[in-house]
C-alpha cells in the first residue's frame, strides 16, 4: 500500500473515532498518532486531510447534500460519509492528485471499509462532484 493510501486510511480512521468523541482534537490527534506509529510523510499527508475536513467542514458537508440524491448526512453510514468527506476535500481543495485517482481511491478505500453498497454509492457521488464542479471551477490547493 502506498503513503498516500495508507494516509487516508488513518484519515477515516481517525475521522470515524473523532464522530463517536468529537471534543479536544489536538489530544486526539495527538493520541492517535502516536498509536499509529507510521512514516512521518504518512502521518504529514493524514494531518493536512484531516485540517483540511474540519477546516472547510461546512463547504465539504455542502456538497455532500447536494450530490447525494435522497439522502442526508445523518442517514449515511459514518463510513461513507466521512470517505466522502476527505474525496470532495481532496477533489476541492487539493490539485496534487489527479481527480480520477482521488475518486479510485476513496472508492478502493470503501470497499475495504463500507458495505457492499458503499463503493458504487462514494464513486457515483464523487464523480458528480467531479463532473458538475470541477470541470468549470479552477479548485485552490491544499496548504
Amino acid at each position: 500500500m502506498g503513503k498516500r493510501r495508507a494516509s487516508r486510511e488513518l484519515a477515516l480512521k481517525f475521522l470515524y473515532q473523532n464522530e463517536f468523541n468529537p471534543d479536544d482534537l489536538e489530544t486526539q490527534m495527538e493520541q492517535f498518532c502516536e498509536r499509529a506509529n507510521t512514516h512521518p510523510e504518512i502521518i504529514e499527508f493524514m494531518g493536512t486531510l484531516i485540517d483540511k475536513v474540519f477546516d472547510r467542514s461546512e463547504e465539504i458537508d455542502a456538497q455532500v447534500q447536494k450530490f447525494s440524491d435522497h439522502w442526508t448526512l445523518d442517514r449515511m453510514s459514518m463510513i461513507d460519509r466521512n470517505i466522502l468527506r476527505l474525496g470532495i476535500c481532496e477533489l476541492l481543495f487539493d490539485t496534487s492528485t489527479p481527480p480520477k485517482v482521488v475518486i479510485n481511491e476513496a472508492v478502493e478505500i470503501s470497499k475495504k471499509f463500507g458495505s457492499a453498497d458503499s463503493p458504487d454509492f462514494i464513486n457515483g457521488i464523487l464523480d458528480k462532484v467531479y463532473k458538475e464542479t470541477l470541470k468549470t471551477v479552477s479548485p485552490p490547493t491544499m496548504k
